[in-house]
């Protein structure tokens, strides 16, 4: 069998399981296995590219030791660190983002959870948010209870996000302040709320393609709605500053296996676009069918979102976001 094979046997009800000889995807050609998996793309999304923009809510000072991290506490960068932001800023950012037509908009928190009166404040900006602009709504805030995410939920947030990060058996090389089960428990808290799963992680991090194979899988089992795939961009004063970066290649044979095992699933290009040709054009051309676009809050973010609906219509991808649809249907 060859990848065009095995991908429309996907097309037509197929699925990857752990049972499977997963090695094929190591060994197949990578034109065929990426073009098989923009059939596969094609066919389950179709042209819509999912874009969404974030922001930093509440940034360093984290007591978990995640070795990639800027914003650990045990690691020794220079990022910035900030208590939870006004609401008039985030609300900002909000539309901004709105009026650049990305789909959504999270609030990303630094930190193992977050508690007390700054889950108020972001509950809050979320009601002003929902109240006030049509975008789509997604939180990222660590490992929330059952009552936060029902809380989330009914002030219009949609989607949560929860990076799995890597596979199981390397977890603890990545980080030991947490596990591995803690993160899959917080995403079946999460499916069961009702709301759109985020969830992925990192490559490049001294893990096996094994390890990567494992990762998708797993995300599979979970039924994870959108999986955001970054590329290590090691950062100095992190254990990890030092490592390789990853080839085009070697980014390109994992969206497009990891397009094959979540067939139904949003592939997100995430950090390390600036290791891909044209930001990501050929990853749109192998199984990614969403992305991560602007630039926080920086007057950056305009061009960014801009240049990336920009080289996505060269593609004939839709970039049009519901609710700008939704108004002109009205």
């Amino acid at each position: 069998m060859n990848a065009l094979d095995l991908a429309q046997e996907i097309i037509n009800g197929r699925r990857i399981t752990r049972e499977d000889d997963l090695s094929f995807f190591l060994d197949c050609d990578l034109k065929e296995l990426c073009e098989g998996a923009d059939r596969i793309r094609a066919y389950f999304i179709g042209d819509k590219v999912d874009l969404c923009s974030i922001i930093n809510g509440r940034s360093g000072r984290c007591p978990e030791d995640c070795k990639y991290c800027a914003q650990s506490a045990h690691n020794h960068t220079n990022c910035e660190v900030y208590d939870f932001l006004p609401e008039e800023e985030i609300v900002k950012a909000c539309k901004m983002n709105e009026s650049e037509g990305v789909d959504r908009f999270s609030i990303v928190t630094s930190g193992k959870t977050l508690t007390g009166e700054e889950f108020e404040k972001a509950i809050h900006a979320f009601e002003t948010m929902h109240r006030e602009c049509k975008i789509d709504l997604c939180a990222s805030m660590g490992f929330l209870d059952e009552e936060q995410l029902h809380r989330l939920h009914k002030v219009g947030v949609t989607s949560y996000h929860h990076n799995i990060e890597t596979s199981r058996r390397n977890f603890p090389n990545i980080c030991t302040t947490h596990t591995y089960d803690q993160k899959i428990e917080t995403l079946k808290k999460v499916k069961a709320e009702g709301m759109c799963a985020c969830s992925g992680g990192i490559i490049g991090m001294g893990e096996t393609w094994e390890d990567r194979l494992d990762m998708a899988v797993s995300l599979a089992e979970l039924g994870i709605d959108s999986i955001p795939l970054n590329a290590l961009m090691p950062i100095k004063g992190t254990p990890l500053q030092d490592v390789p970066q990853l080839t085009e290649d070697e980014i390109l044979r994992t969206i497009a296996f990891f397009r094959y095992i979540n067939p139904e699933a949003n592939i997100r290009l995430a950090a390390g676009r600036a290791l891909l040709t044209n930001d990501g054009e050929i990853a749109f051309q192998s199984g990614a069918s969403a992305s991560i676009t602007g630039n926080m809050l920086t007057t950056v973010a305009c061009a960014t979102i801009r240049s990336d609906r920009q080289m996505l219509k060269k593609l004939n991808r839709d970039v049009t976001p519901d609710y700008w649809k939704n108004q002109s249907n009205q």
